[in-house]
């Protein structure tokens, strides 16, 4: 018999990660997330002189972005566009979705 280990992690928007901990649970590296901090692609929380310190929402953009590096080959520049598209998108679908709800549907 073999038993499989899962790893969680609970996302909301109470807690906050740091650095280290983003780069660990989404496997990108610091200099990676750091290029991705300076083209404002991943935002910090508050940002002390010295380290990043990330809500814990962000670790799903920062997963997103290692699975279009690895997919596609992007550098950061292009992870940094591609990520701003589909954040777009994810708002224009929300936009789409509340402009439907207010809509008389057939019964």
């Amino acid at each position: 018999m073999t038993s499989l280990l899962v790893e969680a992690v609970w996302l909301n928007d109470a807690d906050a990660c740091s650095l280290d901990e983003l780069a660990e649970y989404s496997g990108l590296s610091h200099a990676e997330l750091a290029e991705l901090v300076a083209l404002g692609a991943i935002e910090p929380d508050r940002s002390p002189e010295a380290e990043y310190v990330f809500r814990s929402q962000t670790i799903v953009v920062a997963r997103t972005a290692r699975r279009l590096r690895d997919d596609f080959e992007l550098d950061t520049q292009g992870l940094a566009m591609a990520l701003s598209l589909l954040q777009r998108i994810q708002a224009l679908e929300a936009r789409l979705a509340a402009a439907d709800a207010r809509l008389p549907h057939p019964v």
